[in-house]
């Protein structure tokens, strides 16, 4: 299985990211830093980020973030709603037949 648990999910949406790990904890509230307006990483959460990630890192992980934001604002524009892709209680497994 991979991916988030519905229970992470919740986390998250109530911004309770104390129970993933420090890096994890770093990303979340990167992102979450990144969706305000106007968006603002502070130097403290920067130096913070950069204890557990390469500068290289940060940057495909800041792009994937503000990639999302972007794609999320836009479709309020046009009230874009959810696919469905996601339901509570639904897990994937990974294929490892070759």
């Amino acid at each position: 299985m991979y991916g988030l648990s519905d229970e992470e999910i919740a986390a998250i949406r109530e911004g309770k990211f104390d129970g993933f790990a420090g890096p994890e904890q770093t990303l979340l509230r990167m992102a979450d830093a990144m969706a305000d307006t106007p968006s603002n990483v502070s130097d403290e959460l920067y130096a913070e980020l950069r204890q557990h990630f390469s500068e290289e890192q940060l940057i495909e992980l800041a792009a994937s973030a503000a990639r999302e934001n972007f794609r999320a604002r836009f479709n309020r524009v046009f009230n874009v709603g959810s696919d469905g892709l996601y339901r509570k209680g639904l897990h994937f497994k990974l294929d490892r037949a070759a």
